[in-house]
């Protein structure tokens, strides 16, 4: 469980950005040290969020050793740095710590991979991408590596058969843009894919969560548009959804995106996102994402292929029962929950059947912390209890 963090000083840079107490303010000032591009909104059509608070005084979450945890006490205990509850719509609770303010863009790990799978649900609904298709028809830089043979669908569900060993994993590192380089080097993505050379291993197989299968997503959407991915969120998705704050995307060197984990948001941006796949991809009577590429993470993608894969002991405190779609977490248990993660303690929840959407940005001291993710899944439960939910 995390312990209560103080606001880091700004002397956050990139030799302990991601590290207790320097991570609380960088989650909140990343463009102060990483290279970003911005990505536009739209600050004077903003997708109105009404306020409807409700009562969460009876909030209790029961840890294994009996004792129990009050809301205030879950926020703390997860370092919390901003959390936003929807309910049909309107907003029931609002939340902000650690110097963070509605208007504050926080980093959100990996849950920018759900927003790049959103991104390829938009471009094939426009014909500008095939799913089946092969990566190497978008970019055949990687054509006689170890993703050939590998499909666009292979990377959103995290099925491909790469596995980096530790050489590959620092050349990854240092590709990112999120590491100090040593003199002559640079922060490369496209150039770590062109290179990449580890051992061939078939696609298609059990889920096998690899971060640079996103990266190369970006690359794909980027070639198949013929855009930025940062233009293209703005145009495609941000703008029209009624996205109002500052929002960007780290890059590297030369200006690849970081499509895996470096989408920057606010937290009422983040939410609106969420209300969005709750409303089948719909913002009122605009259909922004195609309403069968949300079907289709809803109700696809392969159980077995979980069952069989990295994460399903890590996730059997929260669910046996899931899988793994274009970027998004889907719990099959009633009520369904389809949810974006990233590290540090950063979450989308969307639950259809309750009508209710929480968001959660964090700065956990750790990376993975079992019991904070634990206690998030478990606290979502007891939103839409305390909302008198049924679904």
């Amino acid at each position: 469980m995390s312990p209560p963090l103080e606001l880091a000083p700004s002397q956050a840079d990139r030799t302990n950005w991601r590290t207790a107490p320097f991570s609380r303010w960088a989650f909140q000032n990343i463009r102060s040290i990483l290279g970003v591009s911005d990505i536009e909104s739209a600050p004077g059509s903003g997708w109105a969020l009404p306020e409807s608070p409700a009562s969460f005084d009876a909030f209790s979450l029961r840890l294994p050793s009996g004792s129990t945890l009050d809301l205030p006490g879950f926020l703390q205990a997860t370092a919390t740095d901003g959390l936003l509850l929807l309910h049909h719509g309107r907003i029931a609770f609002e939340f902000y710590a650690g110097g963070m303010a509605r208007e504050t863009p926080h980093i959100l790990m990996s849950a920018t991979k759900s927003i790049t799978g959103l991104m390829v649900g938009l471009l094939e609904a426009r014909g500008e991408l095939e799913v089946d298709a092969e990566v190497s028809r978008y970019v055949p830089e990687i054509a006689a590596g170890p993703y050939q043979g590998a499909t666009v669908r292979d990377l959103l569900d995290m099925r491909t058969g790469i596995v980096l060993d530790e050489e590959a994993l620092r050349a990854y590192a240092t590709a990112s843009g999120w590491e100090p380089l040593a003199p002559g080097e640079t922060a490369d993505l496209h150039g770590f894919f062109a290179h990449l050379a580890v051992p061939y291993q078939p696609h298609g197989g059990p889920f096998s969560y690899v971060s640079p299968n996103t990266d190369l997503l970006g690359w794909v959407i980027e070639r198949a548009a013929g855009r930025s991915f940062a233009s293209l969120v703005g145009t495609l998705l941000w703008k029209p959804m009624g996205a109002s704050g500052e929002t960007f995307i780290t890059v590297d060197d030369k200006d690849a995106p970081r499509c895996t984990g470096g989408f920057c948001a606010t937290l009422r941006d983040f939410a609106r996102l969420g209300q969005l796949v709750l409303m089948n991809g719909r913002r009122d009577s605009n259909q922004i994402v195609s309403e069968r590429w949300i079907d289709d993470i809803r109700t696809n993608g392969d159980a077995g292929a979980w069952r069989d894969g990295q994460w399903r002991d890590s996730f059997a405190a929260i669910s046996r029962n899931m899988r793994y779609r274009s970027g998004w977490y889907v719990i099959d248990d009633a009520p369904q929950i389809l949810f974006a993660m990233g590290i540090h303690g950063q979450n989308l929840f969307v639950d259809a059947a309750n009508a209710m959407v929480i968001a959660k940005l964090s700065s956990q001291a750790q990376p993975i912390e079992p019991q904070s993710i634990w206690l998030t899944h478990k606290a979502v439960a007891e939103f839409a209890r305390c909302l008198g939910c049924t679904g």
